[in-house]
C-alpha cells in the first residue's frame, strides 16, 4: 500500500506543476485535461472547464505527488487543498480503511467504480484530513 500527496489548484495547476517540474528537475509532466475525459451527462463541461487539469503527477525525489484543478463550483480553500491518496491492489483493504476513516467523518464520494479505477472513494476524516482510496490496477497509464 502506498500513500501519496494530492494537491488541488484553482485554475493554475498547469503553471504550478510546470514550475515544480523545473524546481525539482523532473520529467515533463503528462497532463490529462477535463476535456480529455469521457463525456458524462451528469457533469457537463464548459469550454473553460475542458482546459483545466484533471490529473497529472510528478515523481519528486522518489515520491509521487499528484495535482489537479478543481472544477468551477467546487470550493477550494488554500490550506485544505491537499489530500492523501492510499493506493492498494487489495479491494478489501481499501474498503476496510475507507469504512474506518468515515466514522465521524464526511464522505465526499462513496466507494465506486470510476473511469480511472475499479474502486475509488473520497472521505474527510474526523480530524478534517481528506483521504482518497484508490484501487491500483496500473491501467490508467498516467
Amino acid at each position: 500500500m502506498a500513500v501519496q500527496a494530492y494537491i488541488n489548484f484553482n485554475g493554475n495547476c498547469r503553471e504550478a506543476v510546470e514550475y515544480y517540474s523545473e524546481v525539482f528537475g523532473t520529467e515533463k509532466p503528462k497532463i490529462m485535461l477535463y476535456g480529455d475525459t469521457p463525456p458524462d451527462p451528469g457533469f457537463p463541461l464548459t469550454e473553460e472547464t475542458k482546459n483545466l487539469v484533471m490529473h497529472t503527477f510528478l515523481n519528486i525525489k522518489g515520491s509521487m505527488v499528484m495535482f489537479s484543478d478543481v472544477p468551477p463550483g467546487m470550493n477550494l480553500v488554500v490550506g485544505n487543498n491537499i489530500s492523501l491518496v492510499v493506493s492498494s491492489k487489495d479491494m478489501d483493504e481499501i474498503k476496510s480503511v475507507f469504512n474506518k476513516l468515515k466514522v465521524d467523518g464526511t464522505v465526499g464520494m462513496e466507494l465506486q467504480e470510476t473511469f480511472w479505477s475499479k474502486y475509488y472513494g473520497f472521505v474527510t476524516d474526523k480530524f478534517g484530513i481528506g483521504w482518497q482510496l484508490n484501487y491500483d490496477s496500473e491501467q490508467l497509464g498516467m
